[in-house]
């Protein structure tokens, strides 16, 4: 049994070592370990040891110690997704359809996916850079590629699955998804911190603190979050996030556990990025554009945002005062790559299989359930990850617990949670359209207290 264990872990090593070489961190690292070892610090009589301390003290054991956390976290993502392949298909297909729009869209508006810049029109969008708000784009004919209910009218329509229902479980609409969905008790044996009602920040920052030296629970988390942005270590972190990030630290926090360090490498990247957007005009940067007047533009929570949300493309991360674009950048791109189509599909699947199988595990009257058989605003919740629903302060509480448990079945439960809060309301009225104006104010909602709620047993 030992011989195989250490065969697996030799398997592992080499496989680890074999794809580090593809990563961009590889060549500064490689570099920086040479002239390591050339230094006088290590020693050729007791090599490995003086290596190892050298490491340390450069900060290169971290580093190294990171990189690994990450690619063991990709690679536990991409395991998951082996039993779901069958999903491919339908993803290919809804590609093509998202292909076919954008390209019907040109048509109809007589232009193309992309053009080069006229010198002028580079010079102009260069000086505007800061200030993207007032750069002057005629956008009255373009339109969504699509609508988070076409998104779920294609999950309704996949078929060909074996479905993994129950003898005796009502007639799910989701039930011929291949998914299996975890049950309530074992929920609360992964978020243990809300489970055993342990002091959380987002319910009372003014809670008297247990830790000596603290007044409040705000000032623990505080503290302790400064010796842990200090140590650097991504699996101390995302420990750390299960309880919460205070405000001023949580840039630095998330930014550590996704590993979007900015260094040289990747600021030269990024201006090579704004270099191509200068001198190529995408149909997807009209899109974009498109996007941010419909959302942060119309938003007073958001609008003060709206130039860096052109610049980086997504609208609701900027309330997390990251200094400079680069690193802004650095962060959604480590969210967005993982957001491969087939991924995607299969964490909403998962995420509304697990709704549609919690509801009555929580005890909500089915009535709610008729109500709200077609979810469409819920659906919402979920595929924007609660983005422009919930307040800012809530909303990164909310990505605070997804990044330190690393898992979104915390979507799904908050939904189910939110219907149990309001569900007397959603009992006087009779229409899919009123339910939605029910649930369309979540301004009033506390995320935490919510959640550690549902998921604290009973006494």
């Amino acid at each position: 049994m030992e011989t195989l264990k250490e065969d697996a872990i030799h398997h592992t090593a080499m496989k680890l070592a074999e794809e580090l070489k593809s990563l961009s961190i590889y060549k500064s690292f490689y570099s920086d370990v040479q002239k390591l070892v050339s230094s006088p610090n290590v020693k050729k009589e007791d090599f490995k040891q003086t290596l190892q301390q050298a490491m340390k003290e450069k900060g290169l054991d971290t580093k190294l110690r990171n990189t690994v956390f990450h690619w063991v976290r990709s690679q536990n993502k991409q395991n998951k997704l082996d039993p779901l392949t069958s999903l491919s298909k339908a993803s290919a297909q809804w590609e093509k359809r998202i292909h076919k729009s954008l390209n019907s869209m040109c048509s109809d508006l007589e232009t193309s996916l992309a053009k080069v810049r006229s010198q002028s029109e580079q010079e102009e969008l260069s000086a505007k850079w800061s200030e993207l708000s007032t750069y002057n784009l005629d956008l009255s004919k373009y339109r969504p590629v699509y609508a988070p209910k076409d998104f779920l009218e294609v999950l309704l329509t996949l078929s060909g699955y074996v479905p993994f229902t129950k003898e005796g479980e009502p007639k799910w609409e989701f039930a011929h998804l291949p998914l299996q969905v975890k049950n309530l008790d074992q929920l609360r044996k992964i978020y243990l911190e809300w489970t055993n009602g342990e002091p959380l920040l987002g319910v009372n920052p003014n809670m008297p603190s247990a830790v000596s030296g603290f007044s409040t629970i705000e000032a623990e988390r505080i503290g302790l979050g400064e010796r842990v942005t200090g140590l650097g270590y991504a699996p101390v972190i995302q420990e750390y996030l299960k309880k919460g990030s205070p405000q001023c630290l949580r840039a630095k926090l998330w930014a550590q556990v996704l590993g979007a360090d900015v260094g040289a490498q990747q600021t030269a990247y990024f201006n090579r990025l704004k270099k191509s957007v200068l001198e190529v005009d995408l149909m997807i940067d009209k899109l974009i554009f498109k996007d941010v007047q419909l959302t942060a533009s119309n938003d007073d929570q958001y609008f003060v945002f709206e130039d860096l949300l052109y610049q980086v493309n997504r609208h609701v991360l900027t309330v997390l005062q990251f200094s400079r674009q680069v690193e802004l950048y650095l962060f959604m791109a480590s969210l967005c790559t993982r957001r491969h189509s087939v991924i995607y599909m299969m964490i909403l699947c998962n995420c509304i299989l697990f709704f549609e199988r919690f509801i009555f595990a929580i005890g909500i009257n089915c009535i709610i359930f008729l109500h709200t058989r077609r979810i469409r605003v819920v659906f919402k919740w979920i595929m924007r990850a609660f983005s422009g629903h919930l307040p800012p302060d809530q909303l990164l509480l909310l990505w605070d617990t997804i990044l330190g448990y690393d898992c979104l079945e915390i979507l799904p439960l908050l939904a189910v949670a939110i219907l149990s809060f309001r569900k007397e309301n959603i009992f006087q009225v009779n229409t899919i359209q009123n339910v939605d104006a029910v649930l369309a104010d979540l301004s009033t909602i506390s995320v935490i207290p919510l959640l550690q709620l549902t998921l604290m047993k009973p006494q």
